[in-house]
């Protein structure tokens, strides 16, 4: 699928530099498998490591630019960001070729990454993150649709394996790696490193070869949706984010924002219906097989990147460490989470039946949180309660991407994998919006004025009562997600 025919006839000494149909319809060779990794595996990486390589710099950023009560934005931009572009993306790379249609990406991601490394204030900052989201949407979205084109179901497996160890090194290193360079150097570093990284990406995506379908072209493209969806988006996060700092929550302006939420939520349903080609492919998301598993998804986001994102600032603020100590302490959390991924990888391998796995991770992670919020803190203890989540964390995105590409068949493999890319992104972005929210307003005398020193030289107590209260709230949305994945039903996965 998508590789030309003439490709398994090439020599196997061009293998270097293509990898051809016949290296990928049997066992990869150990050369194709170094081209197609380099390939692929980088700009995943970039766009996995940039949805938190700030948390931990977070605070830094914050004392040079000012306007902490945007502060939430540094991520929640790039990750709103994401989920609007996911589905144009995939739409391009049907039609386009995703090995070209990433390399665009690619450019635009860099293009933020120089906004972010140069800006003066808040606004500029989030600007920079708002376009760096917009190419990483591209990035992840196009390198799993990459892998399902040119990787068999047989071996399929085994690169999920890989992806779901990659995304947790990236998602949870992030913040360590922020934390170091933040440091010993300047945050504006985190910046400027995305440069080189792209090009070799780039200049290795030129050794795949992907085909446009052509039949996709001539579908008609769904205008309102593709305009309503990320608006919606943006108005329901910015009414989470502000709300009850900009304006009270039971306030004329606040009613504003939920009366447009709701007009445009019923003009995007309407359309959804009506559409010959919608936004969101209907027939997929009417299959419980998927829709549940999509929104377990969404729901262990949600708790994942608000964890990630805010324990670093939990542990400067509240328990007084550094930078670099608060990205270490993430590290539990990483290896919890390649942990519960590997144990699922062969929970699946050996019984064929993914179903009860996220259940009992999620039920982990649900412990976890409850943990961070009655034990006393410490800062090593709150390390280890971190890896006790990411083991529940780490069965979810495998399984879950197994299931629904499963169900869905390999003629609609572009669309449930753009599906779970777009509800992991959502839920992160509703996570963080919302424990951002959550935690601001708890804090007591805090308002738009209120500077990154204030908080770290002010008393402890009102800080990690703030937090904790959040930890709980999040071990109701793990709960529930374990609550979701107990009604999925049944799927036994074969072994073609």
């Amino acid at each position: 699928m998508g590789i030309t025919k003439e490709s398994s006839n090439r020599k196997s000494t061009k293998l270097e530099n293509s990898i051809p149909t016949t290296a990928i319809t049997r066992s990869l060779t150990r050369q194709a498998f170094l081209v197609f990794f380099s390939a692929v595996f980088l700009p995943m990486f970039l766009a996995a490591v940039d949805q938190t390589i700030l948390a931990t710099a977070t605070p830094s950023i914050v004392g040079d630019l000012g306007q902490l009560h945007l502060s939430s934005w540094i991520a929640i931009g790039y990750l709103l960001a994401t989920v609007a572009s996911v589905p144009v993306y995939g739409w391009l790379g049907d039609r386009y070729g995703r090995r070209n249609i990433l390399i665009c990406a690619l450019i635009v991601f860099c293009l933020g990454s120089i906004i972010g490394a140069m800006a003066q204030n808040m606004p500029q900052m989030i600007i920079g993150r708002v376009i760096q989201g917009l190419g990483g949407g591209g990035l992840m979205s196009l390198s799993q649709a990459l892998i399902a084109e040119l990787i068999p179901p047989r071996e399929r497996a085994k690169y999920q394996g890989y992806f779901a160890s990659m995304f947790a090194c990236a998602s949870i290193g992030g913040p360590v790696i922020g934390g170091l360079v933040v440091t010993h150097y300047s945050w504006h570093w985190l910046f400027w490193a995305n440069i080189p990284l792209a090009l070799v990406a780039g200049w290795r995506l030129f050794s795949l070869t992907s085909k446009p379908n052509l039949e996709h072209r001539n579908k008609p493209i769904d205008w309102t949706g593709l305009l309503i969806f990320p608006i919606l988006c943006t108005l329901f996060l910015y009414w989470a984010s502000v709300g009850g700092q900009n304006f009270e929550w039971l306030s004329l302006s606040s009613a504003y924002f939920v009366f447009l939420i709701f007009v445009l939520s019923a003009v995007f349903y309407r359309n959804q219906r009506r559409h010959p080609t919608p936004f969101l492919p209907n027939e997929l998301l009417k299959n419980r097989a998927i829709y549940i598993p999509l929104t377990t998804s969404m729901l262990f986001a949600a708790c994942m990147f608000a964890l990630i994102f805010f324990l670093p600032i939990y542990l400067q603020l509240g328990l007084k460490t550094n930078a670099a100590t608060s990205g270490l302490l993430l590290l539990p959390l990483t290896a919890g989470q390649i942990f519960g991924a590997l144990c699922s990888g062969r929970i699946m391998a050996k019984t064929g039946i993914p179903k009860w796995i996220p259940v009992v991770g999620m039920s982990i992670s649900t412990c976890g949180f409850i943990a961070l919020g009655t034990i006393p803190p410490e800062p090593t203890l709150v390390g280890l309660l971190g890896m006790l989540c990411g083991m529940g964390f780490g069965t979810v995105m495998p399984t879950t991407q197994l299931v629904i590409q499963t169900v869905g068949g390999k003629a609609n493999l572009g669309s449930v994998t753009a599906l779970a890319s777009l509800c992991r992104n959502l839920g992160a972005a509703i996570g963080t919006a919302l424990f951002g929210a959550l935690i601001y307003t708890l804090l007591p005398g805090f308002d738009h004025n209120t500077s990154i020193e204030v908080l770290r030289n002010g008393p402890q107590e009102p800080v990690i009562a703030a937090f904790q209260t959040s930890f709980y709230v999040a071990a109701g949305i793990a709960a529930l997600a374990a609550l979701n994945a107990a009604r999925a039903p049944i799927v036994v996965l074969g072994h073609e």
